[in-house]
């Protein structure tokens, strides 16, 4: 059975954002964000992003198009540079999210497939690119320490649809957040990853009842496994396969 998404008459997808952003991606780009504003939505993380405009959501056709790779890729390029080229002292967390038109009909097993099919093909055009691998990062999917690097960044990547089992994940349409690995490594260092960690888990297990029972610190086990949100058997294997540049 594929759980009802959140529809504008839910508290997810009902309030508009105050925050602004300069790119919102239009109509979708604006659901997504009021969905992070919803006083329901658990991620403290994204809730702060949201505060200082600092989520780019982006636009594209139906997730599992190719028409979409080149197009996403350059963004993540972008987006990348944005980071990358941020001051150090700088404590803004950016996240990148693609919203995509379409199937709204997946349940999780169809959706982990087009997750990973999405990723492959944006891997694929990035190898045909020349780009290397982030060296910061395990190229291993069930390696602890691996993050799917796009654009020579690393990135851990969040999954939303409309027949997420996890309320946090429901959103109306698919869409792929990616957020950098790098300035998690940032906020570990700094302290504010262990704060806003234990808040989110509390404020996610008085949404559901639980915590996402994928949910593991970096280094204690493959972060592939959280990706689409879907519980994923003890016996899962990550389907993703790393090419080297030729």
């Amino acid at each position: 059975m594929i759980a009802r998404p959140l529809r504008p008459s839910c508290p997810y997808a009902a309030r508009t954002s105050s925050a602004s952003t300069a790119d919102p991606g239009g109509d979708a780009g604006r659901r997504f964000l009021a969905f992070v504003d919803a006083p329901e939505f658990p991620c403290v993380g994204s809730k702060a992003a949201l505060a200082k405009g600092a989520i780019r959501p982006h636009a594209f056709g139906r997730l599992g198009d190719r028409a979409n790779d080149a197009p996403l890729l350059d963004a993540l390029a972008e987006f990348s540079g944005v980071v990358d080229g941020a001051p150090e002292d700088d404590r803004t967390v950016h996240s990148f999210v693609a919203v995509f038109d379409g199937p709204d009909d997946t349940d999780e097993q169809r959706f982990e497939a087009l997750l990973w099919s999405q990723l492959q093909r944006l891997h694929d055009l990035d190898v045909r690119r020349g780009t290397p691998w982030a060296a910061d990062v395990s190229r291993n999917p069930d390696d602890p320490h691996f993050s799917l690097s796009l654009a020579g960044h690393p990135f851990f990547v969040i999954g939303l649809h409309p027949g997420a089992s996890r309320i946090a994940r429901r959103f109306s349409s698919p869409a792929l957040v990616f957020n950098s690995h790098r300035q998690f490594e940032q906020l570990r260092a700094d302290g504010r990853y262990q704060k806003m960690q234990a808040a989110t888990r509390a404020r996610d297990r008085a949404l559901q009842g639980s915590i996402n029972p994928n949910l593991a610190d970096f280094g204690a086990a493959a972060e592939t496994r959280q990706y689409s949100g879907r519980k994923a058997e003890p016996d899962w294997t990550c389907p993703f396969r790393v090419r080297s540049p030729k």
